[in-house]
This record gives structure tokens, C-alpha cells and sequence, in this order.
């Protein structure tokens, strides 16, 4: 029996099929499990009109600010904008639309998503500007408004440790939004610190497994 390898040299060639206006989703908190190589293989790719969903909008020079300075973004939909400088300039200048939602509503969206869920209702917004143009239903007597799934075309995403085969070990609370991307794209791409033969991972260890993953590269430690 061949054994599934997804191995690839490269950042730009986990990349392959990436095309103007598409959909991404990236994972980190922050610093933490942020996949920055990748981040910059986009930015040479030269691909634009994207629609990127993250946790965050960037803090400082190699996270999505390098996307948003180059102009390459042209909506976002996250939790925290703040601390973004280069995404503030362009949201002020028009040039970038934002999807505000709640930290907890967005991981959910998104866990929707991957299990091919229509949808959730939440009491979360109710009564803010963050449920305009939303349905809501009342329910035993409360409010909730309905929450669509986010799907992408592409996700994003950094582990530490992967197989050949794309099992894949995370450092910590750098999993954070990784797990749950990895089920609600359409081509699954880890940056990993490093890979080893099939059978190097205790099994026990393992959160994303190979079904879920297309691409895996060997990014730059640190």
C-alpha cells in the first residue's frame, strides 16, 4: 500500500492555485501560530482582491500588515482590528471593508463551516450594530440572530511538528484557530518547524490529522 505524501519544497508551491479575489483563512492570535513565511509568499505571489479571515488585522512589520500596506486585501472579517496600523490607514482611506465579529462567534462561524453546518443562532449582538441586516428569531422568549458558516478557499496555518502523510502537532496556544480552519477549506497548507517519517508522531499528540491537510513545507523556526 503507497502511503499519501504531501510534502512540497516551498512556500510559493504550497500556494499553487491561489488566484486574485480569493477567500483565506489564517490562523494565529497575535504572534502566536502565525504562519509567516506563507504570509510573504502571498505578498510575492502578487495575487489581490482577497478576502482574508483572521483572528486579528496584524500588529508590526511580517503578520498581515504587509498585505494591507501593499493593498492586496480588499475585506477582512475579524474579532480585533486594533493595533493594526497598516490596516487602519487603509480602512480610513476606504480602500479595505471590515467584518467586525465577536471572538467566540467568529471560531464558531467557521467550525460551521468545516462540518457543513447552515448556521447557528446567538444572543451575542443583539441589540448593536453588529446584527444589522441579519436575521433574528426569538426564541423561549429571547432574541438571537442568525450566524452564517465562513468557508475559504485557501487556510493558512503553522504548525510545529507534521509527517510526511500532513498529521500535524501544534507548540502550545499556537493551535488557537488552526484545528477548526483546517477543516473549513477548500486546500489545507501548513508551515511546520519541522517533518518526520510517518510513525515519528505519538499519536496521542497528534490534533489536525492528514485528511484535513493538502500541503505541508518547512518553514523558518523562530
Amino acid at each position: 500500500m503507497s502511503l499519501r505524501h504531501v510534502v512540497v519544497d516551498s512556500a510559493a508551491q504550497s500556494l499553487e492555485g491561489l488566484r486574485d479575489g480569493a477567500t483565506l483563512l489564517v490562523g494565529g492570535f497575535g504572534g502566536a501560530g502565525l504562519p509567516r513565511a506563507i504570509i510573504q509568499a502571498v505578498l510575492a505571489l502578487g495575487v489581490r482582491e482577497l478576502t482574508v479571515i483572521s483572528n486579528n488585522a496584524g500588529a508590526d512589520a511580517d503578520d498581515l500588515s504587509l498585505w494591507f500596506t501593499a493593498g492586496i486585501v480588499r475585506k477582512i472579517v475579524c474579532s480585533y482590528p486594533r493595533s493594526a496600523k497598516a490596516f487602519t490607514v487603509a480602512y480610513r482611506a476606504g480602500t479595505v471593508e471590515l467584518e467586525l465579529v465577536p471572538q467566540g462567534t467568529l471560531i464558531e462561524r467557521i467550525r460551521c463551516g468545516g462540518a457543513g453546518i447552515g448556521g447557528f443562532y446567538s444572543p451575542v449582538g443583539i441589540g448593536t450594530v453588529l446584527t444589522e441586516g441579519k436575521r433574528v428569531e426569538r426564541i423561549d422568549g429571547r432574541d438571537y440572530v442568525l450566524e452564517k458558516p465562513l468557508r475559504a478557499d485557501f487556510a493558512l496555518l503553522k504548525g510545529r511538528q507534521a509527517d510526511t502523510m500532513g498529521n500535524i502537532v501544534y507548540n502550545k496556544t499556537a493551535r488557537n484557530y488552526s484545528p477548526v480552519m483546517a477543516t473549513a477549506a477548500d486546500t489545507v497548507v501548513f508551515e511546520v518547524d519541522e517533518i518526520v517519517p510517518v510513525g515519528g508522531l505519538d499519536p496521542e499528540c497528534i490534533v489536525t490529522p492528514c485528511i484535513f491537510v493538502d500541503r505541508v513545507f518547512l518553514g523558518d523556526r523562530g
